[in-house]
């Protein structure tokens, strides 16, 4: 069971262009590291600077989920989480490093060195947080934008645009959710409505950013059909995509 799974994971690599796996990778973990930074907070609206590339990370799927389908695209997910883990504790154990950070030297203030630590090293429960929720909406968005696709796809930008905005959106407000009621909830105090309405308008504002870079997420995956990019993948999961298509 574990030889097939990694098995299946090899090909998966081999097929998905490695353009879109850094990128992928790359945008989830800047995008935990930047989450430590507060972007706005209002009663009805909290964006943290991660909201400046999450949105990247859900294209990569959608644009996976396209061509090679929902568990790919959770499979890669699962993969960008690993990565996200493994960095974090490097992190950690950096943070634990007695000497001191450049910017100390800038200002000679002790403080400012423990302060880099402690946001560098991260906190367990962010790392928790952040973790859960991007399984669950992973898994959300992949399988939401495929059964859309399901229903309405015919190959146009319109009906990858449907089908992405839909999932994103969805799967946007689930990554907020989970983080907010692990996270912000139960460390920062947040209120139910807050939980709700900062998940509901940082959903719409993470929305927002994809729609203006979709046309170039669907020229890029119709480029992969269109070349046969990863057909080692699809043909070995061709009747589980035709099943969907």
């Amino acid at each position: 069971m574990f030889k097939d799974i990694i098995e299946d994971y090899k090909v998966l690599l081999r097929s998905v262009p490695a353009s879109t796996v850094t990128v992928f990778v790359v945008s989830v973990i800047l995008m935990n590291l930047l989450a430590n930074k507060e972007l706005v907070s209002f009663p009805y609206l909290a964006l943290d600077c991660g909201f400046t590339l999450s949105w990247i990370a859900f294209l990569c799927q959608d644009m996976i989920c396209k061509r090679f389908g929902p568990k790919a695209s959770v499979k890669m997910s699962i993969l960008a989480l690993g990565c996200n883990l493994a960095v974090s504790l490097l992190f950690w154990l950096v943070s634990l490093a007695p000497g001191m950070w450049g910017a100390y030297y800038d200002t000679g203030l002790t403080e400012v060195n423990s302060a880099l630590n402690a946001t560098i090293g991260g906190s367990w429960y962010v790392v928790l947080g952040s973790s859960a929720a991007m399984l669950c909406s992973s898994f959300v968005n992949s399988h939401v934008n495929q059964f859309i696709g399901h229903l309405t796809d015919d190959g146009s930008f319109a009906k990858f645009a449907l089908r992405s905005y839909v999932s994103t959106g969805i799967g946007q407000f689930v990554d907020n959710l989970v983080f907010a009621l692990i996270v912000s909830y139960n460390f920062f105090g947040w209120t139910p409505v807050q939980v709700i309405t900062c998940s509901i308008t940082g959903a719409l504002a993470e929305l927002a950013c994809e729609i203006l870079l979709s046309p170039v997420g669907f020229r890029v995956a119709s480029g992969w059909e269109r070349e046969g990019v990863g057909e080692a993948y699809v043909q070995k999961h061709a009747s589980e995509l035709e099943a969907r298509a």
